[in-house]
Order: structure tokens, then sequence, then C-alpha cells
């Protein structure tokens, strides 16, 4: 049986080594998905060879209230701006 995604929002931190590239070199990205499932999500979104860490701080109310205008499914993961 599948595993369910939760109802949470996880931030992760993803952090590229080459800096020969254009892209910034960190990235925060949102996950849809408990903590042990947001680090997959979101490394299969971000180009190969980027590295990923879950981020600890609680989302503030105005976080939670942005993330739930955004429609995310359970699953979903999303680029924050800069």
């Amino acid at each position: 049986m599948a595993e369910s995604f939760g109802n949470s929002f996880t931030i992760v931190e993803v952090s590229s080594d080459d800096l020969s590239t254009d892209e910034p070199t960190k990235q925060h990205w949102i996950a849809f998905a408990k903590p042990s499932q947001a680090l997959t999500l979101v490394l299969a979104a971000v180009p190969e060879g980027w590295t990923a860490e879950l981020l600890t701080q609680p989302l503030t109310q105005q976080q939670q209230r942005l993330f739930e205008e955004l429609n995310l499914r359970p699953g979903d993961v999303y680029r924050l701006p800069e």
C-alpha cells in the first residue's frame, strides 16, 4: 500500500557545487509532504548533483497561509522565489 504524504509543509534548502552556472548556488523549496519524503521529492525536481537538507525552522502563520494559497497537493513541490 502507498505511504501517505501527510498534510504538512516542509522547507528544503538545496545547494549546487557548480559555481559556473548563472543559477543561484542555494535555493529554497517547499514540499507538501512529511519531512521523511520531502528530500526525495525535491531532489527529483532539481538538477542532478545538487544536495538537499531539511530546514528545521517552524513555519510562520503567514508562510502557512501563503503555501495553502498555492493549492499544492500532497507530494507537490514548489521553488520559493528568491
